[in-house]
């Protein structure tokens, strides 16, 4: 054996009760696990490394279901803010927008609408256009050796409408569907797991339900699930959730809720609501999961608050409208008094929305203050040239807590790596749950919470290898004190770094040995299983 660890508390994934064992890795994988007690002639296993794990929880590698790391995998290779929580496998492509399937002019554009979450990429060779260009090019990151953890692909539909349907507010024309058919299809085929979309973000949002009905029908054919940001978070919220509910059922796909959460004042304590909903559609056999993040403000870009035709055209467009002064004020009684498209329906409010990051260096004084109003937020737009990334302070603690108990419930940062004051969630979101919400709250068991974080998604990924504590599983393990463990990342520091996990391995290597980093590179991009 290459590695055993010695006398762990097994927390494997399924639910179950833990138990004490022998836990070896041979070849990247669990080759065998000795419990406790074991009938006699069974040996304890024997290996060139022995990790004492007394008074340690080992389990399944954390899934991170809901991930903005495209192109930070890429540009860093230690890649600490996830591989310290113990998160080996991530899923990229979120909110319908990312760098593949792209053309030239494609590419140019998403860079901008996503400044953001990701940089603007001057500082890679963006050289892929197709998915599987891209995810092989996951594979041959930093010289060859890959990258710090494992990552998954969902194919961006408002990216998919830029290139065959532009930033137009229009329904697709027939040739126009076809070929978003075709992108998405092509790639599905290339390794994708499913299609994303974030449908209050221009331009996926202007795509009608059936021309997502349609794009939908080509995910079920392979297997894929459909993962929507969805068109409110905020007034409207429950009709958006039946919306997704039914498109999906019309077009037999299967659906994962992104980020499942009832923000802003309409919504306090309304998550039963919420769950009645997903119960009633479950029971009648839909294909239902969710992810959420174990925190109540949210995070995204200040342009995205904008209403939906102030963005019409594409990044430039918008700057062109805040110039103006009459277009201005109608942005301005859009957010304020209608309530924007953007901003989930909602009329703002400027005391909630905090600005995390610039990308202009002459604006960091912004950075931790809360927006004053309109006029500082049309200036930080206009010279951030849109790239000001913001927390809104909108969410509710109940309905956090109700959400994360459901059954189909499972855990995704929705981590912005970029900024100088990111959301703590980047850093903090795993360790968050087993620290808070298990161990100080009792919100959840660890058994149920790890489960939550590791099989659940697995299956969701229809991955059949990973995800649980079992012989030949490809060893994505994290081992943990369950007394100690708890997320660093505060809202004033947050990117520090988490305590309590002291080893992660990726594909039976170290990534983390004893807390800290190692020059490990064992992540690769994780395809598609065929249906």
């Amino acid at each position: 054996m290459d590695l055993v660890f010695r006398d762990a508390e097994v927390v494997d994934g399924s639910g179950g009760p833990s138990y004490r064992a022998d836990v070896a890795i041979a070849g990247g994988r669990i080759a065998s696990i000795v419990k406790e007690g074991a009938a006699a002639g069974c040996q304890r296993p024997t290996a060139r490394r022995v990790v004492d794990a007394e008074g340690l929880a080992l389990s399944p590698g954390f899934i991170d279901m809901h991930a903005h790391s495209d192109l930070a995998l890429l540009r860093d290779p230690d890649h600490v803010a996830k591989a310290a929580q113990g998160v080996t496998l991530e899923v990229l492509g979120q909110d319908g927008l990312s760098y593949a399937p792209v053309d030239d002019r494609t590419l140019g554009e998403v860079r901008r609408a996503i400044t953001g979450w990701n940089g603007d990429g001057s500082d890679l060779d963006l050289d892929w256009r197709t998915v599987g260009e891209y995810l092989d090019r996951l594979d041959r990151a930093h010289g060859g050796r890959g990258i710090a953890v494992n990552a998954a692909y969902l194919v961006p539909q408002g990216t998919v409408r830029m290139y065959a349907v532009g930033w137009e507010d229009r329904p697709a024309t027939a040739s126009e569907l076809d070929r978003m058919r075709q992108l998405v299809a092509e790639g599905l085929e290339q390794g994708a797991v499913g299609m994303s979309s974030g449908l209050t973000y221009t331009p996926g949002m202007y795509a009608p339900d059936a021309e997502l009905t349609e794009l939908c029908r080509v995910v079920a054919a392979y297997g894929g699930y459909y993962c929507p940001h969805h068109r409110s978070y905020g007034a409207g919220a429950l009709q958006a959730y039946e919306e997704m509910v039914a498109l999906t059922r019309e077009a037999g796909c299967a659906l994962h809720l992104a980020h499942a959460t009832m923000n802003f004042g309409v919504n306090e304590g309304r998550a039963p609501e919420l769950l009645a909903l997903l119960d009633e559609a479950l029971g009648a056999g839909a294909d239902i999961s969710l992810d959420t993040y174990p925190y109540t403000p949210g995070s995204t870009t200040l342009v995205a608050v904008l209403p939906s035709w102030a963005s019409e055209g594409g990044p430039e467009a918008v700057l062109t409208r805040l110039r103006d002064e009459e277009t201005a004020e109608r942005i301005r009684h859009h957010l304020e008094v209608t309530g924007s498209d953007g901003c989930h329906g909602v009329p703002v409010d400027w005391d909630t929305i905090e600005i995390a990051g610039v990308t202009d260096p002459g604006l960091v004084e912004h950075v931790g203050r809360r927006v004053d109003g309109w006029a500082t937020a049309r200036r930080l737009l206009l010279d951030d040239r849109l790239g000001t990334t913001i927390l809104q302070h909108v969410g509710h603690e109940e309905n956090v807590r109700t959400i994360m108990r459901h059954r189909v419930h499972t855990g995704g940062s929705d981590g912005i790596l970029q900024g100088l004051k990111p959301h703590p969630r980047a850093y903090g979101t795993f360790p968050e749950y087993l620290g808070r919400y298990v161990r100080e709250l009792g919100v959840l068991s660890l058994e149920e919470c790890v489960a939550h974080l590791t099989s659940r998604p697995a299956a969701r990924l229809r991955l059949p290898d990973r995800g649980l504590v079992r012989e030949g599983y490809v060893a994505d393990l994290v081992l943990f004190d369950p007394e100690t463990v708890a997320s660093g990342a505060t809202y004033a520091s947050p990117r520090t770094l988490p305590t309590g996990i002291p080893h992660v391995l990726v594909d039976g290597r170290f990534v983390m040995e004893d807390g800290r980093r190692t020059d490990v590179l064992a992540g690769r991009a994780i395809r598609r299983s065929p249906a």
